[in-house]
């Protein structure tokens, strides 16, 4: 299967057997080997080239995710009785990533020095092996995938304001009254702010809040709501200092949608690497949802 892999990744025949330490005659003949087994066309070659055909792409595609996870399982094995060390390649979505995530890696770099971290921001879902990561945090309701999941909390949307500025324009008392307030928005440029909600009967309904001050960063928003510039709707892990110190307070409680779930999924094959062991066990002790 490896000298598949290597074989299907190749310009031709002896581009491969160069690679493998063989003869182009030995790649040739395991080819035709492997297809009479499979009783399928795996490889259009030439003397000059070769073509994976779409039975031979798509076993390429599979052949990939197995050596991946042999890999996985064998660096596991090795390194059970072994300090944490090695490269951890870790997703998030951005803000969670920028805003929590980020601050905890400087500690856990420093209690884990053997350990590097590939640190990827994305807003979309990923393909751990495919995509060579070790695990990915995920928010929200999880499909069905074979992955081992650990919830690390749940992440609660609030609107808050300063109380200088509830004591001047009101304090709202349904998401409607919204509209007679001055929101601060947390989006990206050009997308429509949407705040959701849930109604007196449980049913969903959207807002959207006048914009007074819209920003991709949500440090930007809520700085402006703590010095009374208007309401804001933030994770209550990033506004929870200034709820506790009084210079926010909730508003819309009973209209809040339920929390979404967070979670870190990975593979069986990558659980037992110390340095993904001691990256889960870190982040669980940091977690402030």
């Amino acid at each position: 299967m490896r000298w598949f892999a290597v074989t299907a990744e190749s310009a031709s025949l002896a581009s491969a057997a160069r690679k493998l330490g063989l003869s182009p005659a030995t790649v040739s003949r395991g080819l035709t080997e492997l297809e009479t087994r499979l009783g399928a066309k795996l490889v259009e070659r030439t003397t000059r080239s070769l073509a994976l055909t779409e039975q031979g792409r798509l076993f390429q595609e599979d052949a990939r995710r197995i050596l991946v996870e042999i890999e996985a399982a064998e660096e596991a094995l090795s390194a059970r009785q072994k300090a944490p060390a090695g490269r951890l390649a870790i997703s998030a979505p951005s803000l969670l990533g920028r805003a929590w995530l980020a601050p905890l890696l400087p500690e856990f770099l420093a209690t884990y020095p053997r350990i590097s971290v590939d640190l990827l921001l994305l807003d979309r879902p990923v393909r751990l092996v495919e995509e060579g990561l070790d695990a990915a945090l995920v928010v929200g309701r999880l499909e069905s995938s074979g992955l081992i999941a650990r919830k690390l909390g749940d992440i609660r949307m609030i609107v808050c304001a300063a109380p200088s500025y509830l004591a001047a324009r009101g304090v709202p008392e349904t998401p409607e009254d919204l509209a007679h307030h001055e929101c601060l928005i947390f989006a990206d440029a050009g997308a429509a702010p949407e705040w959701r909600f849930k109604t007196g009967g449980g049913e969903r309904t959207t807002i959207v809040p006048p914009a007074r001050l819209t920003s991709n960063a949500l440090d930007v928003v809520v700085a402006a709501a703590v010095q009374g510039r208007g309401l804001v709707r933030a994770p209550l892990w990033q506004v929870a200092a200034d709820l506790a110190a009084g210079r926010l307070v909730s508003v819309l409680e009973n209209y809040e949608r339920p929390p979404a779930p967070l979670h870190i999924v990975f593979t069986k094959t990558r659980a037992g690497l110390p340095k993904l062991r001691a990256f889960v066990d870190f982040i669980f002790a940091g977690r402030r949802f």
